[in-house]
């Protein structure tokens, strides 16, 4: 008896915490679903800004994963919430496959913004290293509107490592200056002389973009780590309802009115 009693006590305050912990993680995931909408759309909008450096397209998945993961999140938390004020068979089997889904996200966009963190360093280096050998200018007209000019422009920085890089490029056609868009915002009349280096931005524009992207995939690396952490917690607490939960719509089979209606 004691010990019966002692178990329904257990059982009782379990089912009590696992409701608990599904309104608390239900709140959680609404106020996630902006952070992580947050970071996908810096990685897609990154990576759009910056395309005539990244050729291949499959550079913002991670953000569209990240967004869809951001997406799905919002009824999932509906769903935690009404589970834990009334119990339903259909809810909590749609909340176990929107939380399988979830994972499944999550974890595939960590794995990929954590490995193309890595890829986008030595991509970003030879493709930086191109646009400043294909970059044309003159000294006395800078046109300013190519696709190195914007990002340094945007960046202010100055060449791939430094404003050096200009001068390993074409030393035998402009030795004495740089492109405009290596001036420094304060500095209105500068001309990219290099006898003002005072006036040029001093940080080459490599680690300024990597320094942006890998933040922005950090950035979403993070957030699915710790959105699959709560989302294994919830299918647990789930799974917990689920399983002290009996079928309501098979108590019929030995209800005495059915018993009943069969005799007859």
């Amino acid at each position: 008896m004691v010990l019966a009693s002692l178990w329904c006590y257990e059982d009782a305050y379990l089912r009590s915490f696992a409701r608990s912990l599904l309104v608390f993680l239900g709140f959680i995931f609404w106020a996630t679903a902006a952070a992580q909408m947050f970071g996908g759309v810096s990685v897609i909008l990154m990576f759009k800004n910056y395309r005539y450096l990244f050729q291949e397209t499959y550079f913002s998945l991670p953000g569209w994963l990240a967004l869809a993961s951001a997406l799905t999140l919002l009824p999932t938390g509906v769903l935690a919430v009404s589970i834990s004020v009334k119990c339903s068979r259909n809810q909590q089997g749609t909340l176990m496959y929107l939380l399988l889904l979830l994972l499944c996200l999550e974890v595939s966009s960590a794995a990929l913004a954590r490995s193309y963190c890595v890829r986008t360093a030595s991509h970003l280096e030879s493709a930086m290293g191109y646009l400043v050998h294909q970059h044309n200018w003159t000294c006395s007209q800078d046109p300013g509107d190519s696709a190195v000019d914007v990002i340094q422009r945007k960046l202010q920085c100055c060449g791939v490592h430094n404003y050096k890089d200009w001068l390993k490029a074409s030393s035998l056609y402009h030795p004495a200056c740089v492109p405009k868009s290596c001036c420094k915002e304060e500095h209105s009349h500068c001309r990219g002389d290099l006898g003002h280096v005072e006036q040029l931005s001093e940080e080459g524009c490599l680690k300024k973009l990597e320094d942006q992207l890998c933040f922005a995939m950090l950035y979403v690396f993070w957030c699915c780590i710790v959105l699959s952490i709560l989302v294994l917690l919830a299918g647990v607490s789930n799974g917990i309802l689920m399983r002290r939960q009996p079928f309501h719509e098979l108590r019929i089979l030995d209800s005495y009115t059915f018993s009943q209606d069969y005799r007859y």
